[in-house]
């Protein structure tokens, strides 16, 4: 039995509303597309407190993703990830890393987008496998032919990161600080840089 299924962020959260939100910056996109990397960088950056919705979710029932899926099953997950979604995007001033998934949902999709600056950190399927191959921490990679599998992930799910995005940052062969000048610069350009953003960034 996993522990704190209804443990709460923060019980004021869900009276914020779009308006006061428009500081917070949220990452989508498949697994390996560098949403925690980079979002930890860009919150430091951007003066924003990181969230990585996925830590979130074991932090609060204690144990791992992938142990929540073989106890749970995926919509299990997908349940204390809708609540941990609709939490995070209701708090001011965040940067939050989004689980891979987290779009599927049409409820989280609404939540993201109301959220604040969605950015879309996208990346070729095989992009994605060179970096995440040997990570075994992700359930919905041990298959047989788990490169096919991100392949018929990123079919499905592309459309979905695309409607809930303000702004689409490729993440292939980059380094991470060329992808984080390509954020900020993109930013600055749709007027939608934190206001209490570092000005040396």
């Amino acid at each position: 039995m996993v522990n704190h299924p209804h443990k709460r962020l923060d019980s004021r959260a869900q009276y914020w509303h779009k308006s006061h939100m428009q500081n917070s910056i949220i990452l989508v996109g498949l697994m390996g597309a560098g949403k925690s990397t980079i979002g930890r960088q860009l919150a430091r950056k951007l003066n924003l407190t990181f969230y990585d919705s996925d830590k979130v979710i074991e932090e609060r029932t204690g144990v791992s993703i992938p142990t929540i899926f073989e106890l749970e099953g995926e919509a299990g997950f997908r349940e204390r990830e809708e609540q941990a979604i609709a939490e995070l995007t209701a708090m001011p001033n965040i940067l939050l890393a989004t689980g891979g998934g987290s779009v599927l949902r049409e409820t989280n999709r609404e939540h993201i987008k109301a959220g604040g600056t969605v950015i879309y950190l996208k990346a070729a399927a095989d992009q994605l496998f060179q970096r995440i191959k040997h990570d075994r921490n992700r359930p919905l990679m041990q298959t047989e032919n788990p490169l096919q599998t991100l392949r018929n992930l990123l079919k499905t799910r592309e459309p979905l990161y695309l409607e809930v995005a303000d702004i689409v940052v490729p993440t292939g062969k980059q380094k991470v600080n060329v992808i984080l000048r390509e954020i900020h610069t993109k930013l600055k350009h749709t007027g939608q840089e934190p206001s209490h953003a570092n000005p040396q960034s």
